[in-house]
């Protein structure tokens, strides 16, 4: 996997504010999982960075409601499978530095990235 990566949806608000916040330029690989949905690979490289596929999971998207699946038990393939499934199941953005992991877009990950990345 590329050293610095940035998986993202060209059409979040999330991505984008994270992208630009952040200084992410061109010397990232952009990959937007709409148009180059995640292989199975890369979402197995990204498990192992982040210890786990529920670590990657966005409970916030329509899909997870729609589907009520805050009332389903789900295991590790089951968050793998959804993750795979479905490109909104991917919390977002995941950007990859060296064999650092940040995910989504919160002030604290934000925080985190930018400060890795000053170092």
């Amino acid at each position: 996997m590329t050293t610095k990566k940035v998986f993202y949806l060209k059409t979040c608000d999330t991505s984008q504010r994270v992208i630009h916040e952040a200084g992410l330029s061109d010397n990232f690989d952009f990959q937007d999982i709409k148009e180059e949905p995640l292989t199975p690979q890369q979402l197995d490289q990204l498990a192992a960075l982040a210890g786990s596929y529920e670590g990657l999971f966005n409970r916030r998207c329509k899909k997870y409601r729609e589907r009520d699946l805050k009332n389903e038990y789900l295991n590790e393939k089951d968050y793998r499978d959804l993750i795979l499934e479905h490109y909104t199941f991917l919390k977002r953005p995941v950007v990859v530095v060296d064999n650092q992991i940040f995910i989504g877009g919160s002030e604290k990950e934000i925080k985190r990235l930018m400060h890795y990345l000053d170092t």
